[in-house]
């Protein structure tokens, strides 16, 4: 077979994949229970080099694929949030610690944060297996969490 009925072929079958799947709730309360949540520690750490370190506890149940607690941080100065890291989350219905650590890249010489006051979002989402294909489903979100950025 050709190459571009070939491609064509797979492209149109991985559409009608997509089109077939039932699609994710964009809003996290829908699916997340009442036994899930994620908090955000009130202090989080600003390394000399611009590594930040954010840390809070989470508990989650029922998974079925990789889950992992995700966490952005931004700066009244800025309309920017910056993604730091991201840790596995165990779904066991047990109430965990979380830390990640990042350091925010922004192509610029200049660290984009400095020590003060912040705000974070936290966030535990699963990549849940739907028809073949890992669709995110959120099991929990701490919205926009005021913080103390502190050196260290």
């Amino acid at each position: 077979m050709p190459l571009r009925p070939a491609l064509a072929t797979a492209a149109g079958a991985a559409l009608l994949l997509l089109v077939a799947a039932p699609s994710a709730p964009a809003d996290s309360a829908a699916v997340a229970g009442p036994k899930e949540m994620v908090t955000v520690d009130d202090t989080g750490r600003i390394a000399a080099d611009g590594t930040v370190t954010l840390s809070g506890t989470y508990r989650c149940v029922d998974n079925t694929g990789p889950t992992f607690v995700s966490s952005t941080i931004g700066q009244r100065s800025s309309d920017l949030r910056y993604g730091i890291g991201g840790s596995l989350a165990v779904c066991d219905g047990k109430v965990h610690s979380w830390k990640n650590t990042g350091r925010p890249q922004t192509g610029e010489s200049s660290a984009p944060l400095a020590a003060g006051k912040a705000y974070v979002e936290a966030t535990i989402v699963e990549l849940h297996p739907v028809g073949g294909l890992p669709l995110p489903r959120f099991h929990a979100l701490q919205d926009k969490q005021d913080i103390t950025l502190t050196k260290g």
